[in-house]
């Protein structure tokens, strides 16, 4: 994040939780009713254990995520593990400052709801089918709205991060991994 973002409580803050129910609720027209709507839209999540800041609809939105920008049999064969990532994510923003924390996970619930609030479905982002999941995340990664480019931007970046960074993603990616592991630099001392 950049000093600009930090400085005021970050990008997103200001989208409070009321202004964000207003938006979703108010503002898309939504034939839902209130927030009790929301929540049977959601529907349950699965318990996941060891869970440091995301609640389990956050996991279960991020591991969608995870898997809808990454596949499996997409440019790797192997695809991203999609809960290692939420996990990793889920540990990375437990140690970050509250603020930042809180506009991530409002992003989070952001794309969970993206569907409802900007296209009018009544279906959730982690309920919509893998092509459909395709077509409205790309449809962030292009948009006119600068909050949803924004968004799209973080979460491709860390994921794009996590991924890389594991030992199985290198030789698809001509990485012969770390300097040091490979025996050169420094010598034992």
């Amino acid at each position: 994040m950049t000093g600009s973002e930090t400085g005021s409580g970050g990008p997103f803050a200001f989208l409070s939780r009321r202004r964000f129910l207003k938006l979703a609720l108010g503002l898309a027209a939504v034939p839902v009713a209130g927030v009790g709507g929301v929540v049977a839209l959601r529907g349950s999540a699965p318990s996941i254990a060891g869970l440091r800041m995301l609640s389990d609809h956050e996991f279960a939105t991020l591991t969608a995520l995870v898997t809808t920008q990454l596949p499996a049999g997409g440019p790797w064969p192997e695809g991203a593990d999609g809960e290692a990532i939420a996990r990793a994510f889920d540990g990375f923003i437990a140690d970050e400052p509250d603020h930042i924390a809180t506009d991530l996970k409002r992003a989070l619930t952001l794309v969970e709801l993206g569907p409802v609030i900007f296209d009018r479905k009544l279906v959730t982002f982690s309920n919509l089918s893998e092509a459909d999941r395709l077509t409205h995340w790309q449809a962030w990664i292009t948009s006119d709205t600068l909050l949803r480019r924004q968004v799209a931007i973080a979460f491709r970046k860390f994921i794009s991060l996590v991924y890389f960074d594991q030992p199985t993603v290198w030789p698809h990616i001509g990485y012969p991994g770390p300097f040091l592991v490979r025996g050169y630099g420094v010598q034992g001392g």
